[in-house]
């Protein structure tokens, strides 16, 4: 579908007294729908058809193209912002979950649960130019605003591997909570934020030490993650008690807990600051939340299941993404079962139910 075709369109319901503040153009992958909404001004502009089990979207610092990774095809779907069309269909690991795009907008990062990897694909010639080894499933990764270090969560090993980009290989392990599934950098690059998505915490790295200094208790499953611009706040999605934990930065501790839709899991931050979005697999919506009065002011009903979240200015800034996919049942299985758990969830690939199905409730 291209722009202007409203098919399956829904506008949001605005709270009262809180007029549209068009902050983002915000794209969500749908996990269950095989497609990614086009957000714009609280109402759905249009639907892009992507490959199976799409789990994770990023968007180019320049907003120019969006990154899809589609879980249960091995693949990443490249669509062009302006027609919102798939023009590449790049094949990666095994079960990719997470993706990001370095500042420079030359390299795309995704995370593959499956194969314990990340693929590096040129933004240029839309191909796989190296594949990184790092720790058991994956599932986050995220770049510094240097471009100069890629991290990378590895859920089942309780780890972050540290990646060096210039020479693609991983030049630190640092031990965090259980089951660490998103993480982001701060402004300045000197700590990182990562969410333990069985240990209900989140973890602060000191950069320069490569080493966790504190943990955060937050809600239960704690999963999409970001950071204000300002540094000052972070944002976290509970999928397990439905709410979403505001953490102070200064202070270390959570200072607010909004309560949001059904199952919340993605979670992006819009350029400015002044809205969170936040996806909820369980009621088919985006939750847009006011930093400034930590409420949600929008709820936008957009594809079935969907995961993923990015937020950008239409076609310029660097967009901020985050989510917590189907992929992440798998790791579940791992951490309450034993090590034959991974290969029977393996073969359950295709999203739409059965034991592929995220914890906290049936069907995610």
């Amino acid at each position: 579908m291209g722009p202007g075709n409203l098919a399956g369109a829904s506008v949001g319901t605005t709270a009262v007294g809180a007029p549209p503040r068009p902050d983002a153009l915000v794209y969500i992958a749908n996990l269950h729908s095989d497609t990614v909404s086009v957000v714009d001004t609280g109402m759905v502009v249009d639907s892009v058809p992507v490959a199976d089990g799409p789990d994770s979207v990023a968007v180019s610092p320049d907003g120019a193209r969006v990154y899809v990774t589609n879980s249960a095809s091995d693949t990443v779907s490249v669509i062009d912002a302006r027609t919102r069309t798939v023009i590449a269909t790049v094949a990666v690991g095994d079960e990719p979950s997470r993706v990001t795009v370095s500042p420079d907008n030359r390299n795309v990062y995704v995370a593959n649960v499956g194969s314990d990897d990340v693929s590096v694909i040129s933004t240029r010639t839309r191909a796989v130019t190296d594949t990184i080894a790092v720790g058991d499933a994956p599932l986050g990764v995220a770049v510094a605003p240097d471009g100069c270090t890629l991290y990378v969560a590895n859920a089942a090993s309780d780890t972050v591997s540290v990646v060096r980009t210039a020479t693609r290989t991983v030049t630190g392990t640092i031990p965090v909570g259980s089951g660490p599934t998103a993480l982001v950098p701060t402004p300045d690059g000197r700590r990182l934020y990562v969410s333990n998505l069985t240990s209900d915490d989140v973890s602060i790295v000191d950069v320069h030490d490569g080493a966790e200094t504190d943990r955060i208790p937050v809600g239960d499953q704690p999963a999409g993650i970001g950071v204000l611009p300002d540094g000052r706040q972070v944002y976290v999605a509970n999928i397990g008690s439905d709410n979403v934990s505001v953490i102070s930065t200064r202070g270390r501790a959570v200072t607010e807990t909004v309560a949001g839709g059904d199952g919340p899991n993605g979670l992006a931050v819009g350029p400015d600051g002044s809205l969170v979005y936040v996806s909820n697999f369980d009621s088919d919506t985006l939750s847009v939340i006011d930093t400034s009065t930590a409420r949600v002011t929008d709820t936008v009903t957009v594809g079935d299941g969907p995961t993923g979240v990015a937020a950008v200015q239409p076609l310029q800034g660097r967009a901020q993404e985050g989510g917590f996919g189907w992929v992440a049942a798998r790791v579940w299985g791992l951490r309450s079962g034993d090590e034959a758990s991974r290969g029977s969830q393996t073969s359950h690939r295709h999203p739409h139910g059965g034991p592929g199905d995220p914890p906290g409730g049936g069907g995610r």
